[in-house]
This record gives C-alpha cells, structure tokens and sequence, in this order.
C-alpha cells in the first residue's frame, strides 16, 4: 500500500490526523499535512480510505496492493 498527500490541495482541516494519526501529523506553522509514513501497514487500509474520503481538499492518495500483494508493513 502507498499513501501520497498533495500539499497544494491541503486545506488543514485535520481531518486526516484525527482518522489515522499513525500516518498523518499536521505542520504547526501552516496547519499543512504531514506524512509520517508513505507505506503504512495494510491493517491501516480503512482507516486510510476512511481520512481520504473525508478530505475536503482531496490532498489525500491511498493506493492499495492488488489481491495478494504486499503484506504491509
């Protein structure tokens, strides 16, 4: 699984930090999004679509393996 944010449709709800703090941290400075782990644990999957869904931005990319992919990490 790969996760990518795009800061320039960020628009710092924190939403994504309050849904999976795991992966997600915001910038104190600009509130922008922070990516603690681009290949986050596939046990985090919904967790993961659930933050993508609720980003009023759409800065938010969860690309999950095909069946009987990677295992996560």
């Amino acid at each position: 699984m790969h996760v990518t944010v795009d800061q320039d449709r960020c628009c710092s709800s924190g939403q994504c930090v309050l849904t999976a703090p795991e992966v997600f941290d915001q910038n104190e400075q600009d509130g922008l999004v922070r990516l603690l782990q681009d290949r986050p644990a596939l046990a985090l999957l919904p967790a993961l679509r659930t933050a993508a869904a609720l980003c009023p931005g759409g800065a938010i990319t969860v690309t999950a393996p095909a069946a009987g992919g990677e295992s996560g990490a």
